[in-house]
């Protein structure tokens, strides 16, 4: 079952509703390791008060990637790219640039609307070496985790909650200790849907949960 609606959530519409100034992309990994920081940005971001965006959210399999993303980017007022994964892996020790990418067309957003069209944060874990290869981020001095979920949660609910369309905000630990139940429900909808649930259902119940939190 979908989470608790009797007509199947359709992105865009009622309570998921696309609102450019309520907007949040998320640009990060979407590998397995990285799938518990990927549930606590998400699930932060609602509880912030936002409409987390991402290159999920659409099945349209006719449009290419990189479309969906310029458009999520360009009609979101914010977003978050975590650089995880920008180092070399695997036996060609080849890099992850995707994530870089991405923040590249934020940034250029930005530029292109003017100063205040388009916000953004950097993620970036402690000892990367962001400072060899992309060195302009210095002047940002963007937030370092430890790969925690804990401290990735932090650094993004510190940052939402002092945009200045975000809603009074809930404490990360709060958060934190309602994530598990927003985890596991999710990974019910993973296993019903084949591990293809449909973004929507994602947010809903990201919604449902995040309205029994109490200040």
């Amino acid at each position: 079952m979908t989470p608790s609606s009797a007509k199947r959530p359709r992105f865009g519409e009622g309570e998921l509703a696309l609102l450019p100034a309520k907007s949040v992309f998320i640009n990060c990994p979407f590998d397995r390791e990285y799938t518990p920081l990927f549930d606590a940005i998400v699930f932060a971001t609602v509880c912030c008060g936002f409409m987390p965006r991402s290159a999920l959210e659409s099945g349209d399999v006719a449009e290419s990637r990189l479309d969906r993303i310029t458009r999520a980017i360009f009609n979101s007022r914010y977003s978050i790219h975590d650089l995880s994964r920008c180092g070399g892996e695997g036996d060609e020790n080849l890099a992850r640039f995707n994530m870089p990418l991405e923040l590249g067309m934020a940034m250029a957003k930005r530029f292109i609307g003017g100063a205040e069209d388009h916000d953004w944060l950097v993620l970036l874990p402690e000892g990367h070496a962001d400072g060899r290869f992309i060195s302009d981020l210095a002047a940002f001095d963007p937030p370092r985790h430890d790969g925690s979920v804990e401290k990735v949660t932090s650094a993004v609910m510190a940052w939402l909650a002092t945009r200045k369309d975000a809603v009074p905000t809930v404490t990360p630990r709060l958060v934190l200790s309602n994530l598990p139940e927003f985890r596991e429900k999710k990974a019910g909808l993973d296993d019903a849907w084949g591990g293809y649930t449909p973004w929507a259902d994602v947010i809903v119940l990201a919604n449902e949960i995040a309205k029994t939190l109490e200040m």
